[in-house]
């Protein structure tokens, strides 16, 4: 079998062809995501790093005033953690104001949780992708069979709610959708730049 069908196959049942693609294809440099309009590296850096420069002084402040909860941060992947839709390589590039932020709370003994949309068969990969990338993965939430008809927001509230009945307080909740950070279960949301949806 080759790469692409399989692609499209587990695309079928609800990842992102360019997350799967970024997987599967040899590396290849891009600067640009087409859809409705150009989204430029630079620029989605820039806000990436906007957002990131208002959620570290927040968690700074957060965590020195811990009463000794165990605190928790949740993160979205694809084009929140890691570049998937800029340049199709693997281990795919870390988004640097993110992992900044990320590297901050975990050498604070905060716990980085990570909520994804991928199907359980990209476990692995990803997890091995995140640690690549310097992120102190604390558990990887992907989506199991029975998740995969689950409405995307649905599914991400469960887990975040099931994070907080294993004792954490999750003090932020960091995504590029609302399907990311809708439904509760964190102290606070910083959104990631999605374009309209044009980041997966």
């Amino acid at each position: 079998m080759t790469r692409r069908p399989l692609v499209r196959r587990i695309a079928a049942i609800g990842v992102s062809t360019a997350a799967l693609t970024a997987l599967a294809a040899p590396a290849e440099a891009a600067t640009t995501v087409t859809g409705a309009a150009a989204v430029d590296y630079a620029t989605w850096q820039q806000d990436c790093r906007q957002v990131m420069n208002e959620a570290l002084p927040y968690l700074k402040d957060r965590i020195a005033s811990s009463s000794g909860e165990k605190q928790a941060i949740v993160l979205d992947v694809d084009n929140t953690t890691l570049e998937t839709d800029f340049g199709f390589q693997y281990p795919q590039p870390a988004n640097r104001p993110v992992l900044e932020v990320a590297q901050y709370a975990q050498t604070h003994g905060v716990a980085l949780f990570f909520v994804t949309a991928r199907p359980g068969i990209l476990h692995w990969p990803t997890s091995y992708n995140l640690e690549h990338d310097g992120y102190r993965v604390t558990d990887l939430r992907v989506r199991g069979l029975f998740d995969l008809f689950k409405d995307v927001a649905a599914y991400k509230t469960a887990q975040r709610a099931d994070i907080e009945n294993h004792g954490y307080e999750i003090i932020a909740n960091i995504g590029n959708s609302t399907s990311d950070l809708t439904g509760g279960h964190a102290d606070k949301t910083f959104k990631l730049p999605d374009y309209g949806g044009q980041l997966s």
